[in-house]
């Protein structure tokens, strides 16, 4: 990043959003239905609007639902999200025949512990709302940008420079805009990938999500619309690939070792594929008029399902702050603001974040003893309902403290 006086004739957006995915769309809308059409809003993305074409999906807790029905985004999601009614955790080997269930948790008041949804299915449909609210879209990159003193100039590829007030890093876990603005990041790789993949079953899983613990790390099956279910399966890396490379028939028989029968035959419905798994955290959540939202600020193990709302609690707090500071008149970008949100921001993605690595060590290992204390550990919990509902509230991310949006209130 270097100082450069920008061109006033140049265009000027409150903010500009690099990445058009859950979190820097999400972004957008909740900071374009708090600040009216007088706010410019623009999202920059180099496959603005393209599907991801791998079939993944994402666990959508009850605080991202509601910032979803705050901001209209939930009506178009909701028929194509699957809730989890249900969820069993349990803790064996790969070749057990019966694991047992060590804890168990249900719905509560009607309300799902989550919901599963494609995330093409989230993306359209936040797409589709940005786009009604006035949210302009680009199909481009951010190749550069210079600080001015009341604005920052982005240089976009193939299309005119803009300044903007506020510059968002959304543009995922190797964001450009972090190592433009030279932020390091601090973390480890665990030597582990996950296989991700859509499986078709026999019968229906009735809303019910599985994770086993076993040796190699977690294994978790989380239902979606029809007789279908979202697969992560943790292995060593170099035994994720061998996995699969298998013959179709070979990865199959895999698969059942871990999936079990409960459900009948099983089946893959999607190609599967692998990603290394890794906890990393930028060194500064913000820059000189910069702030860094979901992947580009962190990444976690997804062992709870929490990246994506992890993201999303993010953009809950920075649209919170910057909002209040704006319908002051303030400047959105200025130090003390983005101090303030990497303030709120920190400590719970630390906290999540390391949570998380801790679990999956506790976890990913065949020792006795280890083995013992655990699943001891486990029992206790699923016997004490205060412990049960303190774990829910802590996974929906709806608390008392969290930002208003999380708990369905308008900004």
């Amino acid at each position: 990043m270097q100082d450069r006086t920008p061109d006033p004739s140049q265009r000027l957006f409150d903010f500009v959003i690099a990445g058009g995915g859950v979190a820097g769309l999400s972004l957008a809308a909740s900071l374009k239905q708090a600040l009216g059409r007088g706010a410019g809003v623009l999202v920059v993305d180099p496959r603005m609007g393209e599907s991801e074409g791998r079939d993944r999906a994402s666990a959508i807790a009850a605080g991202s639902r509601h910032m979803f029905e705050r901001i209209g985004a939930w009506q178009a999601i909701a028929p194509l999200a699957e809730p989890i009614l249900q969820m069993a955790i349990m803790d064996g080997r790969a070749r057990d025949a019966i694991r047992p269930m060590q804890m168990h948790f249900d719905e509560a008041g009607g309300e799902p512990l989550a919901h599963m949804a494609m995330n093409d299915d989230v993306v359209a449909s936040l797409l589709s709302l940005c786009r009604r609210l006035g949210v302009e879209c680009w199909r481009a990159s951010i190749v550069g940008f210079a600080l001015g003193r009341f604005s920052l100039e982005a240089m976009i590829d193939g299309a005119p420079a803009v300044r903007a007030r506020l510059l968002i890093a959304a543009d995922g876990a190797r964001s450009r805009l972090r190592t433009f603005a030279e932020i390091g990041t601090v973390g480890w790789d665990y030597g582990q990938s996950a296989i991700v993949a859509t499986i078709a079953h026999e019968q229906d899983h009735r809303g019910r999500a599985e994770q086993h613990f076993l040796p190699a790390g977690p294994f978790a099956v989380l239902p979606l619309r029809g007789r279908r279910s979202s697969i992560v399966w943790n292995e060593a890396s170099a035994d994720a690939k061998a996995l699969i490379a298998l013959e179709p028939h070979d990865f199959r028989r895999e698969l059942e070792y871990r999936f079990g029968r409960r459900l009948g035959t099983v089946e893959p419905a999607s190609q599967p594929r692998t990603f290394p798994l890794g906890f990393r955290m930028a060194r500064r959540f913000v820059g000189p008029r910069l702030a860094l939202v979901g992947d580009a600020a962190h990444l976690v193990h997804p062992l709870a399902g929490q990246g994506l709302n992890l993201g999303l609690r993010d953009v809950a707090a920075l649209a919170e702050t910057i909002v209040a500071r704006m319908r002051l008149g303030l400047d959105p970008g200025t130090p003390d603001v983005l101090a303030e949100f990497e303030r709120t921001r920190r400590f719970d993605v630390a906290a999540s974040g390391l949570g998380m690595d801790a679990m999956n060590r506790l976890f990913s290992n065949d020792v006795g003893p280890l083995r013992t204390a655990r699943d001891f550990g486990l029992r206790a919990v699923d016997r004490t309902p205060a412990l049960k509902r303190f774990f829910i509230e802590e996974a929906g991310g709806a608390l008392e403290n969290a930002p208003r949006l999380l708990r369905g209130l308008a900004i």
